[in-house]
């Protein structure tokens, strides 16, 4: 049996804040970010649209990307973003 992680990047609908974060369950965390049920950064923020994210096979390697993410500066996250999701727009939408 094969698990699934996600790596996933959320901004608020100014896009001035970013947030990068991992799970094995991307439709329950965005959930949960929306409702307010993660106290934290993203509540405080208000950042709530999933703009990014990436599958990984193992949950080391999720970790290890997520790491690599949170270390980039801004404009890296903010060109990773644009070239999967130009229009920024909000990938959970529809859910």
């Amino acid at each position: 049996m094969t698990n699934t992680y996600y790596v996933y990047i959320l901004t608020n609908a100014r896009r001035n804040v970013m947030y990068v974060g991992v799970t094995n369950n991307l439709e329950r965390r965005i959930v949960e970010h929306r409702n307010g049920s993660i106290p934290g950064f993203t509540q405080k923020y208000a950042v709530h649209k999933l703009v990014y994210y990436e599958e990984c096979g193992n949950i080391d390697d999720a970790i290890a990307r997520e790491k690599q993410l949170k270390g980039w500066r801004r404009a890296k996250k903010d060109a990773l973003v644009q070239r999967a999701n130009p229009e920024w727009r909000d990938l959970a939408s529809d859910w």
